[in-house]
């Protein structure tokens, strides 16, 4: 056998496969892999043109001089540093299944040498990390993503946990019927932000409790106003829904860093004294949003407007009379 399209389909295999920086091929061993692949009375000559063949199709193949000619591949699509970070992502990951993050990093693995491919084999560990159980994601992914783009409305079911950590579908199973606008990262989840006809203004909805999610071909709801994802996400706290409203937050100076990991740089920063400062931000009122304030202590503390003020100040009061009870 000396088919050439086999040959070079062989050849093209192993460099991708076998070679790297560290681990170079000769042509002898070149010829005799073609051999143990059927293709007998290879010369050198072929190999030769076959290399250049390979580099002129866009291979970045090099050769290193030393007592014989060493050939490896030298660069690819994703170099290793790249590789270890999207490995490190899938790891870490929550809304990626156990089992599909092995499918994943094992498809990564088969973009570099089967050599550097044992460093990708590795696991990060991030403390607490609770991986969903929810195999269907991804293709509940797709099929929002195809319902946005074509302004389709979507079904599905949402679940819950129940105490003996079953998923169970909310409403005993009846199906939610939403106009999709976008999905969000955030607190290391995928979410839906859509319009729910129920409820007034946009509602989330967790996509690895969303369960036979299937595209009604009917619109989707019109919006007057179009979402910057990035401002609109910026506002919410664990991704709570809540009255979205402009407050104004006093922090100790020494807080300055959790607030700028929070709104970002671009925020304005009023300075109040040498002990504190102030700043203006749009929020979604919401539990999620008191309890991040909650965990600064007296270092941080509402200031307006007062409705908001009150609100903090009744939660306070129910979380203290719950302390004070004896059950």
């Amino acid at each position: 056998m000396t088919d050439p399209k086999l040959r070079l389909f062989l050849l093209r295999d192993y460099f991708l496969r076998e070679t790297d920086e560290q681990h170079t091929v000769t042509v002898p061993a070149l010829m005799a892999y073609l051999a143990s692949q059927g293709l007998m009375n290879v010369d050198r000559r072929t190999v030769y043109a076959d290399i250049a063949l390979l580099k002129n199709s866009g291979m970045d193949i090099e050769k290193r001089r030393s007592r014989t000619h060493d050939y490896y591949l030298a660069t690819r699509g994703f170099e290793l540093p790249e590789l270890k970070l999207l490995v490190d992502a899938v790891q870490a990951s929550r809304f990626i299944t156990e089992k599909k993050s092995a499918a994943l990093i094992a498809k990564l693995e088969g973009l570099t040498s089967r050599h550097l491919a044992a460093q990708l084999s590795r696991q990060v560990f991030v403390p607490g990390r609770v991986k969903t159980d929810n195999e269907r994601i991804y293709y509940s992914i797709d099929t929002i993503h195809e319902a946005i783009a074509k302004n389709w409305r979507i079904r599905f079911q949402y679940c819950q946990y129940t105490i003996t950590k079953a998923l169970q579908p909310r409403r005993g199973g009846e199906f939610y019927e939403v106009s999709p606008y976008l999905l969000a990262w955030a607190d290391d989840n995928y979410y839906l932000i859509a319009d729910h006809p129920v409820h007034e203004g946009l509602a989330h909805f967790r996509v690895d409790k969303m369960l036979s999610v299937e595209i009604l071909q009917q619109a989707r709801a019109r919006r007057g106003d179009a979402i910057d994802p990035a401002a609109y996400v910026k506002t919410m706290f664990s991704m709570y829904a809540g009255e979205r409203s402009f407050v104004e937050l006093r922090f100790d100076a020494e807080l300055v860093g959790a607030v700028i990991d929070r709104f970002g740089r671009d925020i304005a920063i009023i300075k109040q004294d040498e002990q504190s400062f102030r700043v203006r931000v749009r929020v979604a009122v919401s539990p999620a949003f008191f309890g991040w304030l909650l965990q600064f202590g007296k270092g941080a503390a509402i200031i307006s407007p007062a409705k908001v003020r009150e609100q903090m100040k009744s939660l306070l009061d129910e979380t203290r009379a719950c302390y004070n009870s004896e059950s």
